[in-house]
């Protein structure tokens, strides 16, 4: 039986360069796709190596550039995975990222809420490992 699933998820971005500086360089993000499609707009895709896909799309208009960093109504909307939380949590604090908190441990693993250079929240999350 055929199913549908989620391929990717919008990030709207003031330009592609920076979203891509962001995802790939302080998150390290793959970049899957960067192809031109005329009149200055572009496909791109980043994403981790275990899946999860976003659409960086450049805000065209001016309530897309509203809603810059505002995408979920001040609710984190994005979750990043990492398997070295206190790595990665000190190279984006490296790249500039703002972290809201300190990390909380909760029963699903290592959390702390972060902004992105757009003003989006998202989670880090050291996802527990449950034993076998």
């Amino acid at each position: 039986m055929s199913g549908t699933r989620l391929a990717l998820t919008t990030l709207v971005v003031p330009d592609y360069d920076a979203g891509i500086a962001f995802c790939v360089g302080a998150l390290g993000f793959d970049l899957i796709e960067d192809s031109d499609m005329g009149g200055g707009k572009r496909w791109v895709v980043v994403g981790g190596k275990d899946g999860g896909r976003l659409l960086l799309a450049k805000a065209a208009n001016d309530a897309q550039s509203a809603a810059i960093g505002n995408q979920t109504g001040g609710r984190v909307g994005f979750f990043a995975h990492t398997d070295d939380f206190t790595g990665t949590q000190a190279r984006l604090a490296a790249a500039g990222v703002m972290f809201h908190e300190q990390p909380r441990h909760e029963p699903y693993g290592t959390v702390a809420v972060f902004s992105d250079p757009f003003g989006n929240r998202w989670d880090l999350i050291e996802p527990k490992v449950l034993s076998q």
